[in-house]
């Protein structure tokens, strides 16, 4: 059982009975999060805890996915910064993921404190978010046809996403599956192709995964969940590489702020074709 002591502050792994306490650490940043989504990454993650005097003061999650660990919801309380509780934090986070490589979406704030571990940027991602402006229909090509996903396909939609994003998201899509408001993919000769998931996340809906062969698949599957909520506050996490931020401008999904990837090691590559077009969360990758 890990319990570490750093002058009076004490370090353990977080269990299902802190996220009520974790929450309000990103209620204190007016962070979206809900108490729901907080729950969802200590399903799926291995979480850390900092305590001082038996209040919840710091967080850090590391999400072990094949290769790979994403580290994401470092927060330290204001009242307790710079006293060396965030490293630590990190220090715990990092130092569960071997063999894999720990990889990070940084805050400009959290960065610094990034590059002196040791990670590398290696990209960026924009969070996206508004009330949509429904976009015309972008059109496949004549052998496509997109439909609506049901159970039977999550075999294929696990394939699907672990090749679009280089990492193992057994743990993690099976609990997104589990929690959606709707789902739609695109077919090809009788085979799923691409899909994207829209699901319940922070102020809103949150659309992503999504991932596809082309930029044209992934428009038209946001097409499709973006006309099943009208008027719904969506956000949606995106490379900022990946062809999609005009064409989201114009469809009211106005880019609020950007991270930077980092990599203590090699980085995640896509293949068989697919790619990702938007995250499941920038904590999970």
């Amino acid at each position: 059982m890990l319990a570490q002591q750093r002058l009076d502050f004490e370090f353990r792994p977080m269990t299902a009975a802190d996220v009520g306490n974790a929450h309000e650490l990103s209620i204190a940043l007016k962070w979206p999060h809900r108490l729901e989504d907080w729950a969802m990454l200590q399903r799926v993650a291995q979480g850390f805890v900092a305590v001082h005097n038996g209040r919840l003061i710091g967080s850090a999650f590391a999400c072990h996915q094949g290769e790979f660990s994403t580290i994401g919801l470092v927060i330290v309380s204001d009242d307790y910064q710079g006293k060396g509780i965030g490293r630590r934090l990190m220090e715990l986070a990092v130092g569960c993921v071997p063999p894999r490589t720990a990889i990070l979406n940084a805050t400009l704030a959290g960065a610094p404190l990034y590059e002196k571990m040791g990670f590398v940027s290696f990209g960026e991602v924009q969070q996206r978010q508004g009330q949509a402006q429904l976009p015309d229909t972008t059109a496949l090509k004549a052998q496509e046809s997109s439909r609506a996903l049901s159970e039977a396909d999550h075999a294929r939609v696990l394939e699907l996403a672990n090749a679009g994003s280089g990492m193992d998201r057994s743990a993690t899509l099976g609990d997104v599956l589990n929690n959606l408001e709707h789902a739609v993919g695109i077919e090809r000769d009788g085979q799923l192709q691409a899909f994207a998931l829209l699901r319940p996340f922070g102020r809103g809906l949150c659309i992503g995964p999504v991932v596809a062969q082309t930029v044209e698949q992934a428009r038209h599957m946001i097409e499709q969940l973006l006309a099943k909520v009208p008027y719904a506050f969506v956000r949606i996490d995106i490379p900022t590489d990946c062809g999609l931020a005009e064409w989201l401008d114009e469809a009211g999904l106005k880019r609020v702020d950007s991270v930077t990837c980092m990599s203590m090691g090699a980085v995640p590559q896509a293949r068989q074709g697919v790619r990702q077009f938007a995250l499941i969360t920038q904590a999970i990758g």
